[in-house]
């Protein structure tokens, strides 16, 4: 099968050529750069039945290309509305990610055409296209959807909080907001919730076709194991995967005795009264003096510190003890004087001594990726100077 890339910014360019690999006969799309930044890395030909090769956001610093077929698309998609209904999407989100991409793949499946917000995300613009949405069939108003990542949703309840009615009215408007990317901090849950906005907490990955667990519960067709600590996913909506690198296919995808495929998720959790929950990633742990500490729960735990929710944790070379971590945060929390004896002494309270953080930093906004995730390499390099 062809494989044609696209223009991912451009959310009309990727909707007319998903258009094309889902519910036609192609050709396959490619959105972002190719493995290793350049655009001639990609092949001409995918293997039958692709849809698109989308390349991750690369936080770890190295992009992978993804192969998602047809019917993992659609099978994910089908999943979600089996789960939160079916209505009109809105894309919130850049277009060339695995999450926009699902956004309007959604859309096709539901055969309804997708909302799209243009431009830069504000809370004016996600207003005024929530209320474009407003329609109805037969007398019966048509279920919205949309998805955010948790910066854009704090933009949007800040909007709130500061007066704005509109905004609030835009929130309440959707059946269900997906929310996914990264973990959502339990502050701004709760002000969502006080807002009446609808959340739904979504997990998953481009290997997945996205959200396959919300709210800790797996979508139908989707199984969740435990496997020495690491959270494994299988279902329709696995992808092929990674275009052009058969030993990290192999890797990150196991097949069991009975022919399960698995995806390797390496990130950390565990299963509690039928949901999961995720605790970390595997890989994102330092040692500092000697000991284990997991950067995600160190994370965790300063974010519920009030006005700390958009904290972001990293790890920094230390003399002393090898590793340290710092807390990077735009709050005006974080410019108080007492505001590293704070977050140290509720670290030090859930998770002990060692694991408490060795400085607070100030910037003015916290750089992201276009997937809307925090920009972590970019962060390390500012805790470090």
């Amino acid at each position: 099968m062809r494989l044609e890339r696209v223009d991912a910014s451009d959310a009309r360019a990727v909707l007319r050529g998903l258009r094309g690999a889902v519910l036609g006969a192609g050709p396959a799309i490619a959105c972002g750069a190719a493995s290793g930044g350049s655009s001639a890395a990609l092949p001409t030909e995918v293997p039958a039945g692709t849809a698109v090769v989308v390349t991750t956001s690369g936080s770890t610093g190295h992009p992978k290309s993804v192969v998602l077929s047809r019917s993992a698309l659609t099978s994910s998609a089908l999943s979600t509305a089996d789960r939160v209904g079916e209505g009109a999407w809105l894309l919130a989100l850049p277009p060339g990610y695995i999450a926009g991409i699902q956004v309007l793949v959604r859309a096709l499946v539901a055969g309804r055409e997708p909302a799209i917000l243009a431009g830069a995300f504000s809370a004016h613009a996600f207003t005024a296209a929530a209320a474009g949405m407003a329609s109805s069939e037969g007398g019966v108003r048509v279920p919205t959807y949309t998805s955010l990542v948790p910066a854009q949703l704090q933009t949007v309840l800040d909007a709130v909080e500061a007066g704005s009615a509109e905004a609030g009215r835009a929130l309440r408007s959707f059946t269900a907001i997906l929310v996914g990317g990264q973990a959502l901090p339990p502050a701004l849950a709760a002000r969502a919730d006080a807002a009446g906005a609808r959340i739904v907490r979504t997990y998953g990955s481009s290997e997945t076709s996205g959200g396959c667990v919300y709210d800790g519960v797996p979508l139908r067709g989707v199984s969740v194991r435990i496997e020495a600590g690491e959270v494994q996913l299988s279902g329709p909506m696995l992808a092929d995967g990674y275009l052009g690198d058969p030993d990290l296919t192999a890797r990150a995808f196991a097949t069991a005795a009975d022919g399960t495929r698995w995806y390797r998720t390496g990130d950390l959790g565990l299963v509690e009264s039928g949901r999961l929950r995720v605790t970390g990633r595997v890989d994102n742990v330092i040692v500092s003096g000697g000991v284990n500490i997991s950067l995600d729960r160190v994370e965790r735990v300063v974010r519920q510190v009030p006005g700390f929710a958009d904290a972001v944790v990293v790890a920094v070379p230390d003399e002393r003890w090898g590793q340290a971590s710092v807390v990077v945060s735009a709050s005006p929390a974080a410019r108080a004087g007492t505001a590293l004896d704070v977050v140290r002494a509720a670290v030090g309270a859930e998770l002990g001594a060692p694991a408490r953080p060795r400085a607070v930093r100030v910037v003015a906004e916290i750089p992201q990726l276009a997937s809307g995730k925090p920009d972590r390499a970019a962060l390390r390099s500012l805790a470090e100077r």
